[in-house]
């Protein structure tokens, strides 16, 4: 079978990269009907010389079309436009389609996952090797975590945070679900079914840890500002903590203003309970200074989390909790009893990193790109709603009537865009609907693709 023609004009003035434009075209010509099914693309070779670009430049866009299911090839005989690629087109969006065998084809905007260097740099392959070099630990860790890794984020939290603390108040943890379970544990142990209060919608997975070590959850409403604390006083006597992330709501993105984080501090006080301060990603905020914590606010009151995920990466699995020294103390014995000790090698290899600027580094570098991430987001949806959570972290949320939103995921994930609702966050708040535009690990060309296929589902189902 011959190659069937295609007319195809690249502007490099177009702020698009060539490989987008050249499989924006492709696509659209399927769509239009002027590639039928079957029909046989050009050579990559044939196409750039055609073209005049580079062959790398048509092997990207036809590697982008075949992992949408677009196009696809077979060994000596060419590329060819699929059958299913109009079924595709055509196909009335009802409920979510069944996912593609390859997903590892698929563009995922996951929320919390951060963008990470693609080569390990010279203070990562620095840390691990001096860590090799001090051999195996033979005894038990300290089950707060070694002291000089203490210090360290105790001088980490001052510098970036304004948060002053000692370091024996500190405890070392695999991470912010893991400091969560040992606080969760630790607060629970004198009352009987102890109630937290949570945000809705707000982070599953600390109502899940909070549940598995027998809390109840009462759930409060959050607006663009975060948590309704107006609504705290409907809390029952049973609550023990409030869970909250004030400075990037999870996963509305609002910033709790200082007139509500004093009115939990007072609540906290009045009703003897303390509040858990999940600062997952604070170190990411383009558009005003972090807000003091609330464990600066509030001292005595906070058990405050922290997290190297959204840093130095989500399996390094390190993290702390700074807390009161009789909570820090029962969480100390809990660990020591269930011999729940911290990784000597993770603590030593993360100090290094810390104190050799890398952790400042992945930071700038980072803002810098989620910065960009966050603009390309607003100025490609702020027409279809309202967008929260600009300005800082690693997602904005649009918020959408429910169905509307369903819709739009479905639609997109027939064009392998995967992208969460807001919905999934919710537990007893009705009628809250959204998607969250997670955008810490995919790339420009990854984002401005799913964003052109949200674009087109909004415009569609709004």
């Amino acid at each position: 079978m011959l190659a069937t023609s295609i007319s195809v004009v690249l502007n490099r003035d177009d702020r698009r990269t060539l490989p987008v434009q050249l499989s924006d075209a492709i696509r659209a010509a399927i769509v239009r009907g002027e590639l039928p099914s079957g029909a046989r693309l050009p050579s990559t070779r044939a196409m750039s010389t055609d073209l005049g670009v580079a062959r790398g430049v048509v092997e990207r866009a036809f590697d982008q079309l075949t992992a949408e299911g677009w196009i696809g090839s077979t060994r000596g005989s060419g590329t060819y436009v699929t059958e299913a690629a109009h079924t595709v087109v055509h196909t009335p969006v009802r409920v979510a389609p069944t996912r593609e065998e390859h997903v590892s084809t698929r563009i995922a905007l996951r929320p919390g996952l951060p963008w990470t260097p693609p080569r390990p740099s010279p203070a990562w392959r620095r840390a691990w090797r001096d860590v090799g070099a001090t051999g195996a630990p033979g005894e038990y860790p300290d089950p707060a975590g070694e002291p000089d890794v203490r210090a360290t984020v105790s001088e980490l939290l001052a510098r970036t945070r304004g948060l002053h603390v000692d370091p024996a108040h500190i405890v070392i943890t695999s991470g912010t679900n893991h400091a969560a379970s040992l606080a969760f544990s630790a607060l629970g142990l004198d009352r009987r079914l102890p109630t937290l209060v949570l945000e809705d919608p707000g982070y599953r997975a600390a109502a899940a840890t909070a549940r598995s070590r027998g809390w109840t959850l009462h759930d409060v409403p959050v607006d663009r500002d975060g948590l309704r604390t107006d609504l705290l006083s409907a809390a029952p006597p049973s609550t023990r903590a409030v869970y909250v992330t004030p400075s990037h709501q999870y996963p509305t993105g609002g910033l709790l203003p200082v007139a509500r984080r004093t009115a939990l501090a007072r609540f906290a006080v009045t009703r003897d309970v303390m509040i858990v301060e999940d600062d997952y990603d604070s170190e990411f905020r383009y558009d005003v200074a972090p807000l003091p914590t609330l464990a600066e606010l509030a001292p005595g009151r906070v058990v405050y989390l922290g997290t190297v995920a959204k840093t130095l990466g989500a399996g390094v699995r390190f993290g702390w909790l700074s807390a009161p020294p009789d909570l820090v103390e029962q969480i100390v014995e809990q660990r020591t009893a269930t011999a729940d000790f911290p990784s000597v090698p993770i603590q030593r290899a993360v100090t290094s990193l810390i104190r050799d600027g890398e952790w400042d580094r992945l930071v700038r570098a980072a803002r810098r790109r989620y910065r960009a991430r966050d603009t390309q987001v607003a100025a490609a949806l702020s027409d279809f709603g309202e967008l929260r959570g600009l300005g800082a972290g690693m997602h904005t949320t649009l918020i959408l009537d429910p169905h509307v939103a369903q819709q739009v995921a479905a639609a997109a994930a027939m064009h392998a865009v995967d992208v969460p609702l807001l919905a999934e966050s919710t537990r007893s708040i009705t009628g809250v609907g959204g998607l969250v535009i997670g955008y810490g690990r995919v790339d420009e060309d990854e984002l401005n693709l799913a964003l052109r296929v949200i674009r087109d589902a909004l415009t569609k189902f709004s």
